[in-house]
Formats: structure tokens, C-alpha cells, sequence
């Protein structure tokens, strides 16, 4: 026990050798340090989080089809759980772009509706491997590329196993070109969504030129309008042959359930013939077997096999007011050239457009490569054989469908923001700067009378509380 002499004082308790006491400096209280979070308890090893994220998203994306398959080939005495199994990791595979061979030959016509679902489960993956990691908003490319390429890894190994239950004696999958398949999907579609979680995207956006990033914009909203107008134009003529789509699916002896999974099964097919309407409309047209050809001047096809998604096709080819279909793709680009413009064209606040000409014009032509690039890639993954023989070629011409759009768009954008700077009136006399409003909850303070809240003290805990250092007030006679 220490001896306390009377030149040493005795401090009070939690007051250290300096003689203040602990948060506290100068009599003003200081928040206490926190401790650094240590970042390993945080973040999860990257293997496992890109793992179960791929795990996770193969599994959603199987069952649904799974289902479908199940039902489609169930009838009131046939079908079993085993099968239903092994066709839905065949239906799997095939849309993932993995080419199935068959006793009636290839089979390698995508489903895009189960592309776009793995499509969206995969960006969802990168997502969320991105915050597992700790990546979330470092804007690090070669993060972002590091958590696809961990994300495409482990879904590439699913493709593995997916092929090896597959491959029986009538299916054939090549493990080899599932697993390369997969990994390419899943990587590409994994960095969609890393590249948007850690802050990758924004960055490019913003070192890209305001020129290329407005005539992206306006070729992708050419290219959706697009896609827009087939969807309608396959809708219309789906539902003016829906007698005939009915008796098809009736003709299948497969009950209630087996019905209702074939039905399933063309609404998978459903964004398939939304492209080839597409193609229909810009031209090019699509083929239904070798020799066919589905345009708006020519309609030639043979005997079709009994399937319900080509139940809508045209009987011959449009004339007299059917050829006013030909405007469509025009007006598409041109509605995307009028947006550009309207954005581009809103007055500053002195009154004046903020878009001269050529940053009109230059995006506008740029648009059509996009459009084109866009349409083109998706008339690409919509086509396949489905079998071997006369069915081996069906779906649109990729570079044909590119071209067209390309040059439809491009003259259609033009066209419509040449229209959006011509009937643009900006006002003569600008208006006029409005003073900023008060934020609500706070009273109006008139700062331009005396003895406003302009020249009052901030009150402050240093404030004089001595009656010499008030303020006197005069005292009226």
C-alpha cells in the first residue's frame, strides 16, 4: 500500500498519471477510440462464397425445369421421378447454350426464358460473392474479375456433374463442352452483377465519353423497342392461331398434367419466337427447316412437326396495308432518336439548350451499331437444330438481322433527333433564378431585417454567463 505525503494530492479514481481524466481534454468531453473491426470475421474465403453462390443458383434455375419437364412427360401411366430428374438437368443444360445429341439427331434450340431466369440468378451470385468478400464498393477491376471467375468456376463443375447423370444410351452430353459452356456463361454473367456491386460499372461510366455513353443508351432503347414490337407482332398472330395451338397441345395423349407442361414448355420458347417476329419484321426473316424461309415477301415452308410454338405462323406473305409493317423498326429508331433528343435538349437554368449538333447527331448514328450488335447477339442464341435432317436449321441469319438493324436504327435515330432540334422552341427570355425554399420543420428567417438571426451569437457551451460579459440592454426612461 502507497504512502500519500501531502505535497502528492490524491487523484481521483480513472484519473491518470497527466492528471486529466480519461476522455477528457481541456474540459471538453472526447468521445472514447473505437476498435477497428477486424476484417476476417466479416468476409468469408472466397471459394466458399463463390461456391454456395454458384450452388445456389444452379439449384433455382434446375428446379423450375425440372417441374415443367416432369409434368410434360407425365401422363396417367407413364413417367417416373428418375426421369423427370434426368430431363430436367438435360432441359438445364440445353439453356445453357450445351448441345444435347438425340437417336432423332442434335437438339440445341435454347430456351431463352430459362437462359434470361439463369441469366438473372447468376448476376445475382455475383452480387452477393461480392459483398461475401468484402468487395462491395472498392471499384477494383480486378476484384470484380477475380469473383466471376471464382462464381463461373464452381458452376462450370455443376455442368461437369449435370453431363455425367445425363449421359445415358439415347443422351449424349459432352462433359468437356458442358463444363466450358458453363464456365463461359457463368463467368460473363457473374461479372454483370460484381461489376455493379463493387462500383466497377459506375467507373467505366464515368471515364467513358458522354458521346459513347448517350449512344449506348439510345441503341439499347432502340434495340428493346425492337424486341418490343416483335413481342407484339408474335402475340398478335400466336392469338389469331390459338384454335390451332389448342388442338396441337389437345393432341397429345399425356392428361391434364402432361397438357399443362407442354404449355410450360412453349411459353420457355415464348422469347424465342418474340426474336424471330423481330427478324420478321426488319426483313431478314427466319427459316423453320432447311430450304424455309418466313418473311414479309416470301413465305415458303413444308410440312411442320406438331408443335405449338409454330402454330402462329404467317400462311403467305403481307400485302396491300400489311405493308405498312415495314415502318415498324423505322419508327422504333425513330422514337429512340426523339428520346435522345428530348434528354439532350432540356434547357439549362439561363434558358439555353446544352446540346449543339454534333453531340445530337453522333449519338444518334452510334445507336445503329449498338441496336444492331444487340439484336444481332440475340438472334443468334434464339436459333438450333431441333433434330437432325429437315429440322436442322431453324431461327433467323445472325450477321443478316445485325445488318439491317444496324442501318434501320441508325437512319431512324437520326431522323427522330433531327426532328427533336428542329420543332424545339426554347424560350426567348430566360427564366428568371427562384430563391431556394425553406426545408420543412425549420421557421422562415428574414435575414435582411436588424436584429436577425444573421448577426445573433451561436450559442455554444463557451457562452459568457457573467452579467459583464452580457450584452446590456437599453433601459427605457
Amino acid at each position: 500500500m502507497s504512502s500519500i505525503t501531502p505535497d502528492q494530492p490524491r487523484r481521483p479514481s480513472g484519473v491518470r498519471a497527466g492528471g486529466r481524466p480519461p476522455g477528457r481534454a481541456g474540459g471538453a468531453r472526447v468521445p472514447a477510440p473505437r476498435r477497428p473491426e477486424r476484417s476476417g470475421r466479416s468476409r468469408a474465403p472466397l471459394p466458399v462464397a463463390a461456391g454456395v453462390a454458384a450452388a445456389g443458383a444452379a439449384v433455382t434455375s434446375y428446379l423450375p425445369v425440372a417441374v415443367v419437364l416432369g409434368l410434360a412427360q407425365f401422363s396417367e401411366d407413364a413417367g417416373s421421378v428418375v426421369g423427370a430428374l434426368r430431363a430436367g438437368l438435360a432441359g438445364w443444360l440445353l439453356g445453357h447454350g450445351v448441345p444435347l445429341q438425340t437417336t432423332a439427331g442434335p437438339l440445341g434450340l435454347v430456351p431463352l426464358a430459362l437462359s434470361a431466369f439463369a441469366f438473372w440468378r447468376l448476376s445475382r451470385a455475383g452480387v452477393h460473392t461480392s459483398r461475401a468478400v468484402g468487395a462491395r464498393g472498392g471499384r477494383s477491376p480486378r476484384q470484380a474479375a477475380t469473383v466471376a471467375v471464382a462464381v463461373g468456376i464452381g458452376y462450370a463443375l455443376f455442368g461437369v456433374l449435370a453431363a455425367l447423370l445425363v449421359d445415358s444410351a439415347g443422351l449424349r452430353v459432352s462433359p468437356v463442352r458442358s463444363g466450358l459452356t458453363l464456365l463461359l456463361f457463368g463467368t460473363l454473367t457473374a461479372l454483370v452483377g460484381a461489376a455493379r456491386t463493387t462500383g466497377v460499372a459506375g467507373l467505366l461510366a464515368e471515364r467513358a465519353p458522354t458521346v459513347l455513353r448517350d449512344g449506348v443508351r439510345t441503341g439499347l432503347v432502340a434495340g428493346l423497342l425492337l424486341l418490343g414490337a416483335g413481342a407484339g407482332a408474335a402475340g398478335l398472330a400466336v392469338a389469331t392461331g390459338g384454335g390451332d395451338a389448342a388442338d396441337l397441345i389437345g393432341a397429345y395423349r399425356t392428361g391434364v398434367a402432361g397438357q399443362a407442361g407442354i404449355t410450360l414448355v412453349s411459353l420457355a420458347y415464348a422469347p424465342n419466337a418474340t426474336v424471330w417476329s423481330t427478324a420478321y419484321l426488319l426483313g431478314p426473316g427466319f427459316a423453320v427447316g432447311t430450304g424455309t424461309a418466313v418473311r414479309l415477301s416470301e413465305v415458303s415452308v413444308g410440312s411442320l412437326p406438331a408443335v405449338p410454338l409454330l402454330a402462329g405462323l404467317p400462311s403467305g406473305p403481307v400485302d396491300g396495308i400489311g405493308a405498312a409493317l415495314l415502318a415498324v423498326p423505322v419508327l422504333a429508331g425513330m422514337t429512340a432518336g426523339w428520346l435522345l433528343g428530348r434528354r439532350l435538349l432540356r434547357p439549362d437554368p439561363d434558358g439555353r439548350a446544352v446540346a449543339d449538333w454534333p453531340a445530337l447527331l453522333v449519338p444518334a448514328a452510334l445507336a445503329g451499331p449498338v441496336a444492331g450488335l444487340a439484336v444481332g447477339l440475340v438472334a443468334a442464341a434464339s436459333g438450333g437444330p431441333l433434330g437432325g435432317g429437315r429440322l436442322a436449321e431453324i431461327g433467323p441469319v445472325p450477321w443478316q438481322v445485325a445488318a439491317v438493324a444496324t442501318g434501320v436504327v441508325a437512319v431512324g435515330a437520326l431522323l427522330g433527333a433531327a426532328a427533336a432540334k428542329v420543332l424545339d422552341r426554347p424560350s426567348a427570355a430566360p427564366r428568371p433564378a427562384t430563391r431556394p425554399r425553406p426545408s420543412a420543420g425549420r421557421p422562415r428567417v428574414a435575414l435582411d431585417r436588424p436584429g436577425s438571426a444573421e448577426g445573433r451569437p451561436h450559442p455554444t457551451r463557451d457562452r459568457p454567463r457573467s452579467s459583464e460579459d452580457r450584452p446590456h440592454r437599453p433601459v427605457p426612461d
